[in-house]
């Protein structure tokens, strides 16, 4: 097989399975490790196929735009992976600091092997072509609000946060995120060694490439990986040394590592045994103590806790930047069935609060049902809690980040550095609340 050509027929299967599927891209693609046709897939392949497939998805409707204006009768019907073949294709040609000749090279031989596509094979080298001539043009062509945002979110946006937001959010999502560290101690330190920038949050921001488990301190425990914003809540908290928190829905445990940090007596809940595992060997790697327990949090039972973290399940529309399969497998509905469920995962939060305790709430969407209308609608039918402000100083003084009622609320385009690369958040909401003594 040629070189790179499992990696792009990797890439192929996995934009089929993600779209085709509505599944999460992570899960695909760990799922093509387990199949015959990928077993001499390794790491740099998979890598590959990863950044071929995240761009892709990242660009989608200025690719299918660009593919159409060289499919002069459309997509022939029944052409197999053809589709696939010319989307990762064209990423590559228009967004990969690749070599034009080898993505159209490659493609065409992933539509040979496909009996379905191998007919079109002609049709794929013509039309690759063709848009490796055009490409400055077709870049400049490319509108992120029209074409790489799906309509429904980009009507949201517009009217909760207007035009001139939704604008700077659809653009933020167009480009690659920075690798963001929490670190146990000595940030500054942390930061020098590795050649990153400490933000005013607290959080290492890094522009490398490299393996993550090669870095130095991983091994040692000295950081864990988190966007800047999902580091945020859990700090909320101001948990101590002798609290007793509780992290609901608490995979993968980020904000845990954050809570066992700070000294507090975490208790870890998910309902997913497997979640749980990947939350295991960070603690282990990061040696700290958790009891962790598989339960849905709504059946959990315990004695009222000082502190309570609830990091809902949400539309996660605040990950397009790392996550631009979202934008794509998430439809208006599970917007509200997710709200419904939040409202009981807050009730439930509410129960486990002690009189004079803690409750956070957050969620990593851009959605206001999940965020600002689910703490209202709380407050409204439990009058034993209260709001608790956040102060500027526990956001690293980034004043666009806090509500006028004093909740988190951070948008793609928040926390502007030297360059648009180095700067940008997810898309988090939080709120602290105060049961009443």
């Amino acid at each position: 097989m040629a070189p790179g050509l499992l990696a792009r027929l990797a890439a192929a299967q996995a934009l089929s399975e993600t779209l085709g599927l509505s599944r999460p891209l992570d899960e695909r693609l760990a799922l093509l490790k387990t199949q015959i046709k990928y077993a001499d897939l390794d790491a740099r392949d998979l890598g590959l196929a990863r950044s071929i497939a995240t761009v892709a998805l990242r660009r989608l409707g200025s690719i299918r735009r660009a593919l159409a204006g060289k499919l002069e009768k459309g997509l022939p019907k029944k052409s197999g992976v053809l589709e696939w073949a010319l989307v990762a294709g064209a990423a590559q040609i228009l967004f990969l600091d690749l070599p034009d000749h080898a993505a159209v090279d490659l493609a065409v031989r992933a539509v040979r092997l496909d009996p379905s596509a191998m007919p079109y094979a002609a049709l794929a080298n013509a039309v690759l072509r063709g848009v490796a001539q055009d490409k400055a043009e077709i870049r400049v062509a490319a509108d992120a609000h029209s074409e790489d945002t799906p309509a429904w979110l980009a009507t949201r946006w517009r009217n909760h946060y207007g035009e001139a937001a939704l604008r700077r959010i659809v653009e933020a999502h167009r480009r690659e995120p920075t690798l963001d560290l929490s670190v146990k101690a000595d940030a500054q330190d942390w930061a020098e060694r590795l050649g990153g920038e400490l933000l005013p949050t607290g959080s290492i921001r890094l522009e490398t490439h490299a393996a993550i488990p090669e870095l130095p301190g991983y091994a040692e425990g000295a950081w864990w990986v988190q966007d800047a914003a999902a580091a945020l809540p859990a700090r909320l908290l101001r948990a101590g040394p002798g609290q007793r928190v509780v992290d609901l829905c608490s995979a993968p445990g980020g904000k845990s590592l954050e809570i066992a940090n700070a000294g507090a007596i975490l208790t870890a809940v998910d309902r997913s045994a497997e979640r749980l595992k990947r939350l295991a060997a960070n603690f282990e790697r990061m040696r700290l103590d958790a009891n962790i327990v598989v339960s849905d949090a709504l059946t959990f039972d315990a004695p009222a806790f000082d502190a309570v973290l609830l990091d809902a399940p949400c539309a996660a529309t605040g990950t397009i930047r790392r996550h631009p399969d979202v934008a794509w497998i998430k439809k208006l509905g599970d917007v509200a069935a997710l709200a419904r469920a939040q409202a009981q995962l807050l009730d439930k939060a509410c129960a486990l609060t002690k009189p004079g305790g803690t409750l956070v709430y957050c969620v990593c969407s851009l959605e206001p049902e999940e965020g600002e209308s689910q703490i209202a609608a709380l407050l409204r039918r439990n009058p034993d809690f209260r709001r608790a402000p956040i102060g500027l100083d526990e956001v690293g003084g980034l004043e666009e980040c806090l509500t006028p009622l004093g909740d988190l609320r951070t948008l793609p385009f928040h926390l502007a550095r030297a360059t648009p690369r180095q700067s940008g958040l997810d898309g988090f909401y939080a709120a602290r609340l105060g049961r009443m003594a």
